[in-house]
């Protein structure tokens, strides 16, 4: 084998993750010593991210685009597999219903990001811009409340069913998305700090110190260094997980082929993106099992380590977030600038407006926390979510980042309406008005569903 520079395959990956250690570093250096980066609580990993972005779009550092993409993919699934199989304490065990209304949320969110996108694109077609692909405005939400998959896959249809340059489009919308909820989420954050309405946990105050033996070694647990080293286990864990996840996905996928290959193509392509959905799952199945073993006396100790867990899914986040930021490409928007514009701006403003009322409500006790986190996964991705999030509870305290994972996999079951509004709408430009006119009874019914069930049962409470 040649372990020299020539090969590249050998290379490449650790060089790219230097480059991204090293820029993180560097902005953890800027956030501690530059006033003006401290006080507008920018993270270090988005920090990190646009230097990275930036050096990037001016040629001035090689980052491969493919490298930072696959990273995001990867890193985002092991940080919620990490995060999926930590031992839940007795307050924090997720609430079905509130899981199944967080779904409800994100895709009640999904439809008036259709309905904004839709009016704009329908406008504009019957005004300024006649040649405009009137179902263009479906798009937003597949930019902004779906991330750069969906808008790619959706775009790349539309193109084929006329729209020229729909995949561009759907790009470069998902990028806008993904620069609102970081520049703009950050702002809002700063925004509330000062108004006293939230408080950023001050980090640099703790210590190592600070991490006791009750903090990291739960009764019962495996010691620190056996045999094998608990953060071995682990890592372990959270591989053997993975793999599985890819073994189901595949298994599934490569059975639609044999049985039904027309669906097989939809059905794959959204269990491979929502594959840290599928990692999660199992994760509370296989953390269930351990449970099990435990309580039947088949197994005695614990071997997940709360502690280690959070910090493997912090480190998943932070290289997701940076890798994330860094792979967006602003020349993928070829034209379209007034719609892109108009959707972008009104993407944005009608989504924190929606979200800030509908959490407030929703979320009683932790309104910014859940907030911010959705507003951040339903501009950009869960990423930028989970980004946000952190800035004001770090260690996950609140139910608001398990509600980003309970809600996205309650959100397959409730999107999937819309995923056949969005075929629909490119078949004529009657049927944009159809789908106009179903989505706002879908949002209807899902408004009802968020307000109405369990009410009773929480006033009995």
């Amino acid at each position: 084998m040649d372990f020299s520079s020539a090969n590249t395959a050998l290379w490449n990956p650790m060089i790219q993750l230097g480059i991204i250690a090293g820029l993180i570093l560097l902005a953890n250096i800027f956030r501690r010593k530059i006033p003006f980066v401290r006080k507008s609580m920018m993270p270090t990993a988005v920090l990190a991210g646009f230097v990275l972005l930036v050096l990037r779009s001016c040629g001035l550092l090689a980052a491969d685009t493919v490298f930072l993409e696959t990273l995001t993919y990867h890193a985002l699934a092991i940080g919620f597999i990490a995060l999926a199989l930590r031992s839940p304490s007795a307050e924090s065990k997720s609430d079905a219903l509130i899981g199944s209304k967080s779904g409800a949320l994100i895709v009640s969110t999904y439809l008036v990001q259709a309905i904004v996108g839709l009016v704009i694109s329908i406008v504009l077609a019957y005004t300024f811009l006649p040649d405009l692909f009137k179902a263009s405005g479906i798009l937003l939400p597949m930019a902004y409340g779906q991330g750069p998959g969906q808008a790619n896959n959706v775009g790349t249809t539309y193109q084929a069913l006329g729209m020229a340059g729909g995949r561009s489009f759907g790009l470069s919308l998902s990028a806008a998305g993904y620069l609102c909820a970081c520049i703009v989420g950050v702002i809002y954050l700063n925004i509330y700090s000062r108004k006293g309405k939230i408080k950023r946990s001050n980090l640099t105050m703790e210590v190592s110190g600070s991490v006791t033996v009750d903090t990291f070694q739960d009764q019962n647990e495996i010691p620190i260094a056996e045999s094998v080293d608990k953060l071995s286990v682990q890592v372990a864990l959270c591989a053997l997980v993975y793999l599985l996840s890819y073994l189901l996905i595949w298994g599934i996928s490569s059975l639609l082929q044999a049985i039904a290959p027309g669906l097989a193509g939809t059905v794959a392509t959204l269990l491979w993106g929502f594959n840290f959905i599928i990692g999660s799952l199992l994760a509370g199945i296989f953390r269930k099992v351990l449970d099990k073993l435990r309580s039947s006396k088949l197994m005695n100790r614990q071997y997940q380590n709360n502690y280690l867990l959070s910090r493997i899914s912090g480190l998943a986040f932070d290289l997701m977030i940076v890798a994330g930021i860094a792979s967006i490409n602003m020349d993928d928007l070829s034209g379209y600038w007034l719609p892109f514009l108009l959707m972008a701006v009104a993407g944005g403003v009608s989504t924190f407006l929606y979200l800030r009322y509908m959490c407030k409500k929703l979320y009683p006790g932790y309104e910014y926390e859940g907030f911010f986190s959705m507003y951040g996964m339903l501009t950009g991705t869960i990423s930028s979510g989970v980004l946000l999030l952190r800035e004001i509870d770090p260690y996950f305290d609140t139910p608001a980042a398990n509600n980003l994972l309970t809600g996205s996999s309650f959100g397959i079951a409730f999107g999937a309406p819309l995923l056949v509004l969005i075929s629909m709408a490119a078949k004529s430009d009657v049927m944009v008005f159809v789908v106009l006119g179903l989505i706002f009874i879908y949002l209807a019914a899902l408004l009802l569903f968020i307000f109405k069930v369990g009410k009773k049962k929480a006033q009995k409470q």
